[in-house]
């Protein structure tokens, strides 16, 4: 087919239309044909003359969705390869993945939870701050809440009151004297102390332990008699009673006798009225108290020593006077047989036979 083709029919139509301005009707089916062909010849012309140039760029409609065609598949290229990492690497996949778990409770992410007892705890050590203030009593607990950031309604857990506070210091006491000889009683197996004997070591275990009593001195009466109340007095003994075993078992007492508790029982009466006798010391650092105190541990350890000694010599007493009488009664058993043998031998003269017999059993 030729680039030059024109169809016959239409020249009729040109010549007429440049000399003529009417229109001439030509046949309906036949003009639109050669028109529409007409039109296709100049669109393949034109497309095979423009066919060995660069081809148009696209507009920016297409360019832009080009773009964002070629985003969307490296996206989803990445998104494959990380699902395959993560496949082949579990743990590897778990920890890329965000841990959105507590994220919206108040960043208590990480938090350990803080039970009932521990919230209790921590309340009494701060109220401990009030007490030269408020005494042993509610006032310094609904103080040391409020230092904490809690309502003071926060007392309503404490429904012995002030004797949550004293039991609480006692307690605290305690754990703290039971850190201090630990320490020394590793100092010492390590070698790098000296072993104590028993009444230094019981003197400095129980001064520790009371002179922890000395920033609350002044309202320590108060603290007494709240333990001395029916329903403080069993762990009021309780907390004495542990005290003082862990004293002695620190001094080395391994003693499964009866000397267990007469050691405890000598060491918790010296600690009560040193106690007493601290509570009406004015000397400067109570240096009176500690004379007391030293006084009263020799003179349990020399009462020991002299139990010991009395222990001895009266098992000696005890030894001499058993065979002294087994002596006696051997030497008078003698003298009797002998003095009643005649008399056996007068009565049983009828039969020598029998006599004999006789002395032979006698």
């Amino acid at each position: 087919m030729g680039f030059g083709y024109v169809c016959p029919r239409s020249i009729p139509l040109k010549i007429m239309n440049i000399f003529s301005s009417a229109a001439v009707a030509a046949p309906t089916a036949t003009v639109p044909q050669c028109v529409s062909r007409r039109q296709g010849f100049r669109s393949a012309t034109t497309r095979l003359r423009d066919g060995n140039s660069s081809v148009e760029p696209p507009s920016s409609s297409s360019t832009t969705y080009h773009d964002h065609y070629q985003a969307h598949s490296a996206k989803q290229d990445t998104a494959v390869v990380s699902e395959e990492d993560s496949t082949s690497d579990p743990q590897a996949g778990e920890a890329s993945r965000p841990n959105t778990s507590y994220q919206d409770q108040g960043s208590e992410q990480g938090e350990e939870y803080e039970t009932e007892e521990q919230l209790q705890a921590r309340i009494l050590t701060a109220a401990l701050e009030f007490v030269p203030l408020h005494g042993w009593s509610l006032e310094a607990i609904a103080a040391g809440t409020e230092t904490l950031g809690l309502s003071s309604a926060s007392t309503g857990m404490f429904p012995n009151g002030a004797g949550d506070l004293v039991l609480h210091f006692i307690t605290q006491c305690n754990s703290q004297l039971i850190e201090i000889l630990t320490e020394q009683h590793k100092q010492v197996q390590l070698g790098q102390a000296e072993p104590k004997k028993t009444a230094d070591f019981l003197r400095d275990a129980v001064e520790t332990r009371l002179r922890m009593y000395i920033p609350y001195i002044e309202s320590w009466p108060q603290g007494m008699s709240i333990l001395l109340l029916p329903h403080n007095i069993p762990d009021s003994l309780k907390h004495l009673s542990s005290m003082v075993d862990d004293i002695w078992y620190y001094a080395g007492d391994r003693s499964t006798d009866m000397n267990w508790y007469t050691k405890r029982a000598a060491l918790t009466g010296i600690y009560n009225t040193t106690e007493l006798v601290m509570l009406q010391d004015t000397s400067p650092d109570f240096q009176d108290t500690w004379n007391f105190l030293e006084n009263r541990i020799h003179d349990v350890v020399n009462m020991a020593t002299t139990a010991k000694q009395v222990q001895s010599t009266g098992e000696a007493v005890v030894q001499g006077l058993l065979g002294a009488a087994i002596t006696v009664s051997f030497t008078l058993c003698s003298s009797v047989l002998i003095t009643l043998l005649p008399s056996y031998a007068v009565i049983l003269k009828c039969n020598n036979e029998d006599i004999k017999g006789a002395v032979c059993i006698i």
